[in-house]
């Protein structure tokens, strides 16, 4: 398996397949065509049924600086995965010079016809069983693990996604307004902070979560800088749990990044052996993924054994099987916003049905990991970041029907 630095990436939103992915390719197809006159980038699949929404063409035409035609392919798809590109490079007189087929796997990563993705086997063990077996015979718990195989190094980066992760709740529980977009979708996280100052004790806790969860959704949408955990449309739930531990139940920053280390090896594990991308799997991928990252970390910091850490990681991941990813107008909106509020919850809940068990449970993290994927290859095209059904499906006409309802 590759480093967790490729699953809790710093970046901008809104969506780490559809807008980090494009500009990291249109970079390096850049730097291989430093004379081109102009480009073409023609895009398929998901990319085109929701990459106006998600910014894909902004972002590229943006990262190519020169004049860039955006050619949209709704209804045709690359062999390789859902999220299709190719880019073309032309001289002065219009004939083709260059030209490049690749493709944005998910969580802001790349890869093209010709290589394979590169994998640093940084770790030995791809399995959690194997990890178990592994903490079993030489001790240590997940997060001893993760640095013993990255070195200590990686405490650096997880510091600055710390920091990133605070900073994009800070700013989303300041900014209040209209998010940018057809939907015309109000921010609420400052009110819901707010509102926690306000409710009782049963109450509090949650509405702060879901306030730290919303500000961060919705700094995504708006384009602002988060951290993929796995990805941008599921960036908000892991950084949600791990500020209400460290800003309500003061734990220190040492403990937090330890979490985030567990919560990376969790999302590594599942990136590894299914998918983190929903044009892929469905938004199971993704929220899924974030549920049961931020579960595991909840979990051991309350103290949980690795065999409770796995049973949360499974439950968080379980509990959103068959998820889909349907984006109203393709914007990481409706429902993404509310699916990482309510995402922080059930991990939340997870963690704290684990941590009341022994960590014996029948069905495994790893077999949940394989039904996701292969419940993600059922799922019909429409379900998967393609905006062609499910809510998607209802567009404006679901708030018109409210509005109309509310005057009749």
């Amino acid at each position: 398996m590759d480093s967790i630095i490729d699953i809790l990436k710093i970046g901008n939103g809104p969506s780490s397949s559809h807008t980090m992915g494009p500009k990291k390719a249109a970079e390096i197809f850049q730097k291989q065509n430093p004379f081109a006159d102009h480009y073409k980038v023609l895009l398929f699949g998901s990319l085109a049924l929701t990459g106006k929404g998600h910014l894909t063409d902004v972002v590229i035409e943006k990262t190519l600086e020169k004049r860039t035609e955006i050619i949209w392919k709704f209804d045709e798809q690359l062999p390789l995965h859902p999220n299709g590109m190719i880019f073309e490079a032309y001289d002065e007189n219009d004939l083709k010079t260059n030209e490049w087929v690749v493709y944005s796997i998910g969580g802001g990563a790349i890869l093209d016809e010709s290589t394979m993705p590169e994998c640093k086997t940084i770790y030995q063990q791809k399995t959690m069983v194997d990890i178990l077996l592994h903490l079993e015979k030489n001790g240590g718990t997940f997060w001893e693990y993760v640095y013993k195989a990255e070195g200590d190094e990686i405490e650096v980066h997880l510091r600055n996604v710390w920091k990133t992760m605070k900073e994009s709740i800070k700013r989303g529980l300041e900014t209040e307004g209209t998010l940018p977009g057809s939907l015309k979708l109000q921010r609420k996280a400052s009110s819901y902070h707010v509102k926690a100052f306000m409710q009782n004790k049963f109450a509090e806790d949650n509405t702060y979560l879901f306030s730290y969860a919303l500000a961060v959704s919705e700094e995504n949408a708006a384009g602002g800088e988060v951290v993929t955990a796995p990805t941008c449309g599921s960036s908000g739930i892991l950084p949600a749990i791990l500020y209400l531990f460290s800003k309500n139940y003061k734990f220190s920053d040492q403990k937090i990044i330890h979490a985030l280390a567990t919560a990376g090896l969790i999302g590594n594990l599942i990136k590894e052996n299914a998918s983190i991308s929903g044009a892929k799997v469905g938004c199971q991928g993704e929220v899924g993924a974030a549920c049961s990252m931020a579960a595991a970390a909840a979990t051991q910091l309350l103290g949980g054994t690795i065999y409770q850490i796995e049973y949360a990681a499974a439950s968080g991941l379980e509990h959103h099987l068959g998820l889909t990813c349907d984006p109203i107008a393709g914007l990481v909106q409706i429902p993404c916003i509310e699916r990482n509020a309510f995402g922080s919850q059930r991990a939340l809940d997870a963690a704290l049905y684990a941590i009341h068990s022994d960590g014996r449970h029948f069905v495994s993290f790893d077999n949940v990991v394989e039904v996701m994927e292969q419940t993600g290859h059922d799922l019909p095209s429409l379900y998967r970041e393609t905006s062609l059904g499910g809510l998607a499906t209802m567009g404006l006409h679901g708030r018109n029907s409210l509005i109309k309802n509310q005057i009749d």
